[in-house]
């Protein structure tokens, strides 16, 4: 859900923004709000995840099962190094994690069939196979993401905070689908810029309360709302949509969530002034206030590198120059945030994941790059093998789970799905994976086909 208010000119009367909520809700009352969430069994869920989407596709051959007897046409060109768990070596660029492999696991032995970059998203981040693959990478999904389902299933919070939070942004090739657009990532933008604030969050803020009272602007806003719903055919989504825009724009609990400020600036520094290491610590901010699903969208580091996804083929970017660039700032990142979850508490209650859609091909390949003379090295599309990192939500922590073969082109041992993975997930969510859901057609739809919590883990 993205909330974009126009500054108002004026005080506004509190009560007018709440009395207009209640009447979008169809006169429902807190406690009734309440009651429906503890009749569904969720009304004390604040477990969390924290997906750090690494979309395009990183290698798994330099990360996390690192290959180096292998020919060199196969290991490639970094090394791995020893962590504090003996057997488990990741890889050069990530020394912090190696010092905190205790804290976290690796499962090395994901795969699917995939092999086009939004269609593998959306076998992850759904747990449905598109049932017609576009190679183009063109397809968006025909069913939610499991943030959608969180935000739906959990329904709306008594202080207005969204379900289900983008870090800049959601996966850009799921959509809400049958679940309406209530359902969308409240996205918040680049935590990393000077002075962050998200946009959507201004007028809750406190700084411009004071311009607050003209309500035709923000009818207006809402009326813009009103003609993106009639362009997606969602028009009946409007009055929950209208109510957690109001609850937002009053709520303090909200924008305080939202508010790097009050972190010490020596915290802020120890998980890095990056868009990465920001995202992270806004990320920890909003588990620790106990929104179900928050994505990290974990693309460029920056917006001037060469390396704006983890695409890494040869003739786009130099694999190892790619590595040095990203893995550092995705290691302090990554680093801080599971210390501070564990230092607070809170690693039973947030589970953390680091992934992309797929893998790279276990084989090498060498290209001119588009932006260089150089010889590019690099990997192409490989789904039949890839790995993840996850931390917290009450699991087995320091182990690796799966095993590929040599070369790391298929599973070996613990073949583990993305349907798997998802099981895992929703069990931490405290959501029925086999619960189902009516699509547009009437029809009932699993929130997933299949897939079992990964034994090992639990």
């Amino acid at each position: 859900m993205t909330v974009r208010p126009s500054l108002c000119n004026g005080p506004t009367r509190r009560r007018e923004f709440l009395r207009v909520g209640t009447l979008a809700l169809g006169g429902m009352t807190l406690s009734d709000v309440l009651a429906r969430r503890a009749a569904a069994g969720d009304a004390d869920a604040e477990t969390s995840v924290i997906l750090f989407w690494m979309w395009g596709g990183p290698s798994q051959l330099e990360t996390y099962d690192m290959k180096p007897d292998a020919p060199s046409e196969y290991r490639g060109p970094l090394n791995p190094i020893r962590t504090n768990v003996p057997g488990l070596e990741i890889c050069e660029y990530m020394p912090l994690q190696a010092q905190m492999a205790d804290k976290f696991s690796v499962i090395r032995s994901l795969h699917h069939e995939m092999s086009a970059h939004n269609d593998g998203s959306i076998e992850v981040l759904t747990g449905k196979t598109p049932s017609k693959p576009d190679p183009t990478s063109q397809a968006h999904s025909e069913h939610p993401d499991f943030g959608m389902i969180a935000s739906h299933v959990r329904g709306p919070r008594a202080d207005g905070m969204p379900q289900y939070i983008g870090v800049q942004r959601s996966p850009f090739m799921t959509r809400p689908a049958y679940l309406g657009v209530s359902q969308k990532s409240f996205d918040t933008g680049d935590p990393s810029v000077e002075k962050f604030s998200p946009p959507n969050l201004t007028l809750a803020s406190g700084i411009h309360n004071e311009r607050f009272d003209n309500r035709r602007s923000l009818v207006a806003q809402f009326d813009r709302f009103r003609r993106d719903l009639d362009q997606g055919g969602s028009l009946e989504a409007i009055d929950e949509f209208r109510s957690s825009a109001f609850q937002i724009l009053t709520s303090r609990q909200v924008a305080d969530a939202f508010d790097l400020t009050q972190e010490s600036p020596e915290k802020r520094d120890r998980y890095g002034r990056h868009r990465w290491g920001q995202s992270c610590l806004l990320a920890r901010r909003l588990a620790e206030a106990g929104v179900a699903v928050i994505n990290i969208d974990a693309t460029a580091p920056n917006n001037t590198t060469q390396h704006f996804s983890w695409d890494d083929h040869a003739s786009a970017f130099h694999l190892d120059y790619a590595q040095r660039e990203r893995l550092p700032q995705m290691d302090q990142g990554l680093t801080a945030l599971i210390t501070d979850l564990y230092d607070r508490g809170l690693n039973e209650r947030v589970m953390v994941i680091a992934m992309g859609e797929f893998g790279r091909t276990p084989r090498l390949s060498h290209a001119p790059t588009n932006f260089s003379n150089q010889i590019g090295l690099g990997r192409d599309h490989w789904p039949q093998a890839f790995s993840a990192f996850i931390s917290g939500g009450g699991l087995r922590m320091g182990q690796v789970v799966g095993e590929t073969n040599s070369k790391s082109e298929y599973p070996l041992h613990n073949p583990v799905t993305p349907q798997d993975l998802l099981a895992t997930v929703y069990r931490h969510l405290r959501i029925d994976p086999t619960r189902e859901l009516t699509d547009f057609a009437g029809r009932p739809v699993p929130i997933l086909p299949g897939g079992k919590p990964i034994a090992a883990l639990t």
